[in-house]
């Protein structure tokens, strides 16, 4: 890893707690981010230097706290903007900061923070975006990609969650007992947002980008340890442990995407496995079943399986059926096709899209199981048509090349023929 990676790295990984205490001390969210970035640009230029902190998320905020003091005194016209020697040298401020903050401190600090971003005087939809940026530092196009909408349709979401925030003057603090339940679904929405955000990596050129997918499943321990009796968030933990489980078989050294299908299942990571299975079993004795649960359970089917042949393909097609009553969505129904293809053929999971071209027009994988079922029962030239149109919508490298994949074969396919 290169030493900007890792600074990157850390900062990601600091970003809650650090973003977390500035807001309790300065009560105002564009200020504590503000200060945190400036921050992040003096990490930049003293790390390399200097080498890590002992303790990333306290050099933050100590350096944060003091630059936006700093800004504040400089508007006031009190004091001047002290020497840089006295911000940049921390090394005895850092150590005396590290040692007082422990990591209750910060769990309430991380905690306070998501509950902040997921007040229910904000829309449902602010909640997460905003939770989103402050908590995780998603960018907005980031953001926005989760939401499928565009940067700017984001950026102004997010700009008036912030001014809702100022204006309604909501208290930061932690919420009590019956004031988290009621936030607890916005909470777990924005946590999920996160992993899928490093799972899919629409931000970048990686396939995986595991800071995102372990800073998520981190934060979900948090509010699971807040929260020990929820089945939901017991299932959410699974279905990210489960999932995020693969990812060392989820490219090949090329950078190439691998099927679930085609993954060496000996590079998954047990340790994650069993710990999500044992979560699974857990949270369906409470016999409350929720939309999390659920997808854990399609998840651990796929972590039994010892082969892909093995796939229990029926369980997961009626665990999909459950999940689209739940929660009703056109990228729900296109998962179940799958399942549908397997147990059925590729005609009845064609038949079973078709009502979703509208609604997922714009969406890769859409036009790219399409294609699959298309060249499976020989509709060459409309499986062409629709990889097409996938590669045109692929967010990485990698999901382009896949398409690109199918395609050569396709043409061998026509060539032979």
């Amino acid at each position: 890893m290169t030493e900007l990676a890792w600074i990157e790295n850390a900062l990601t990984s600091a970003r809650p707690q650090a973003m977390g205490a500035l807001l309790r001390y300065f009560r105002d969210l564009d200020r504590a981010e503000e200060a945190f970035q400036e921050a992040c640009l003096r990490a930049l230029k003293t790390w390399p230097l200097k080498g890590p902190p002992r303790d990333p998320a306290a050099w933050l905020i100590f350096v944060g706290r003091n630059a936006a003091l700093d800004s504040v005194r400089r508007d006031r016209r009190n004091t001047a903007l002290p020497p840089e020697d006295r911000i940049s040298d921390l090394e005895d401020a850092e150590t005396d900061i590290a040692e007082r903050l422990d990591d209750a401190h910060y769990r309430d600090d991380i905690l306070r923070l998501m509950f902040v971003c997921c007040h229910p005087d904000l829309p449902a939809t602010q909640q997460v975006a905003l939770a989103l940026r402050i908590v995780s530092g998603l960018s907005v196009r980031e953001v926005a990609s989760a939401f499928l909408v565009n940067e700017r349709a984001m950026e102004q979401r997010i700009t008036r969650a912030k001014r809702r925030v100022a204006e309604a003057n909501i208290p930061f603090a932690a919420p009590d007992a019956v004031e988290r339940s009621a936030r607890l679904g916005a909470v777990a929405a924005m946590i999920y947002l996160v992993f899928n955000e490093g799972y899919s990596a629409s931000g970048g050129d990686e396939t995986v980008r595991a800071s995102l997918c372990d800073e998520a499943i981190r934060l979900c321990r948090l509010l699971l340890r807040l929260f020990p009796a929820e089945p939901e968030i017991m299932g959410l933990l699974a279905l990210m442990l489960l999932q995020h489980a693969r990812s060392p078989a989820r490219t090949d050294p090329e950078g190439k995407a691998v099927l679930l299908e085609d993954q060496d299942r000996t590079l998954w990571k047990m340790a994650n496995i069993d710990e999500g299975l044992a979560l699974v079993d857990k949270a369906l004795r409470h016999r409350q079943p929720g939309a999390y649960q659920v997808q854990a359970a399609i998840a651990a089917l796929h972590s039994r399986a010892r082969t892909a042949a093995d796939t229990d393909w029926q369980e997961i097609d009626l665990l999909y059926q459950m999940l689209e009553h739940l929660t009703p969505s056109p990228v729900i129904t296109l998962n179940r096709s799958v399942a549908v293809s397997k147990t059925k053929g590729p005609e009845a999971a064609l038949k079973l899209i078709a009502p979703l071209a509208d609604r997922l027009s714009g969406y890769f994988y859409f036009h790219g199981v399409q294609g699959a079922y298309l060249s499976e029962i020989g509709r060459m030239a409309e499986a062409r048509e629709a990889f097409n149109r996938a590669i045109a919508l692929a967010r990485t490298p990698a999901e382009a090349s896949h398409i690109r994949e199918h395609l050569d074969r396709l043409s061998q396919r026509v060539s032979a023929d």
